[in-house]
């Protein structure tokens, strides 16, 4: 008989619901815990471990269990709390919330988390502190402006220099960690004009699953895929949802870049304008074919045609 695991995670402990055995325990959200996981869990026939992203808690453990061959997905909360509503639990505690996790696992198709290498580690680390040196200095930019004693000014600007070389030295790192990774994806990705070292970096490090699958579970992971709204004889809008933000947000700009280069893409939006499709809603579209093809390049090993656009 086969076992769904369902793991609660705190920055502190791990909450832990094995179904349909209805065994409950807690371990720490450390090295010590993770051992004392594996050994527990070892005694059954797991077929799914699922947990939820926690703001970072669950890399640690996330990695444990796949370096100890076991099935584990990663899933975002709120699709673990809509299940919860949809079974009528209200409550919410840790063993709670790993129960229902353990349920969600049991039901849900299979589809374990991509292994995440040091390498591919390292360079959303990298990514992700850019990401927020950026955020840091575009804030003091914005409160530079709005402030008005000369103090004040000069430490913004002191601050602000000091934030461009941090961004700077890291993009070194990028570079460098970028180039270490066991695939020459990134590469490839950056033949693409439009796509930077940055945004194939976040493609490699945020979406590893680009090339390996087909392109309707690509827009889907990126969440450029429109949903069907339709009921009956009522066929609402469609409108995309979900995905991952920070691979969207760097897809976002690379794809105006492409637009303006490359003739297909320009010819896409422009014909989506004239339609009375609005800016975002014609970009997305865009987005949308770009991720198709960029992961159609990388699964068949196929050069980019480029068509450049005529200004």
């Amino acid at each position: 008989m086969s076992s769904s695991v369902g793991i609660d995670v705190s920055s502190a402990t791990l909450a832990v619901h094995i179904r349909p055995e209805g065994v409950n325990f807690s371990v720490s959200n450390d090295l010590k815990g993770f051992q004392l996981l594996v050994e527990k869990l070892g005694g059954y026939a797991v077929s799914m471990v699922l947990l939820e992203a926690t703001g970072g808690y669950e890399c640690n453990v996330l990695k444990a269990l796949q370096d100890a061959d076991f099935p584990v997905c990663r899933i975002n909360p709120s699709r673990a709390r809509d299940f919860a509503k949809s079974m009528g639990k209200r409550a919410k505690t840790d063993p709670i919330d790993a129960a229902v996790l353990a349920h969600l696992a049991e039901v849900m198709p299979p589809r374990p988390c991509q292994v995440m290498t040091p390498e591919r580690a390292l360079l959303r680390e990298l990514l992700m502190q850019r990401d927020r040196f950026v955020q840091q200095r575009d804030d003091d930019k914005r409160r530079l402006k709005q402030a008005r004693a000369p103090s004040v000014c000069l430490r913004l600007e002191q601050h602000i220099a000091y934030l461009k070389g941090e961004i700077q030295a890291l993009e070194q790192e990028i570079a460098q960690q970028a180039a270490a990774l066991p695939d020459d994806r990134v590469k490839q990705l950056t033949q693409v004009k439009g796509i930077g070292l940055i945004t194939a970096g976040k493609l490699m490090a945020l979406l590893p699953e680009l090339g390996q699958v087909d392109k309707k579970e690509i827009a889907a992971l990126v969440g450029v895929a429109p949903f069907n709204q339709d009921s009956g004889k009522q066929s609402g809008k469609r409108s995309i949802w979900g995905g991952r933000s920070q691979v969207r947000r760097a897809l976002y700009m690379a794809c105006w870049v492409v637009i303006r280069h490359n003739k297909d893409f320009c010819e896409r939006y422009k014909a989506l304008r004239a339609q009375g499709k609005c800016a975002k809603v014609s970009v997305v579209a865009c987005m949308r074919v770009l991720i198709v093809r960029l992961n159609a390049m990388l699964k068949t090993g196929t050069p980019w045609k480029e068509q450049i656009a005529h200004s």
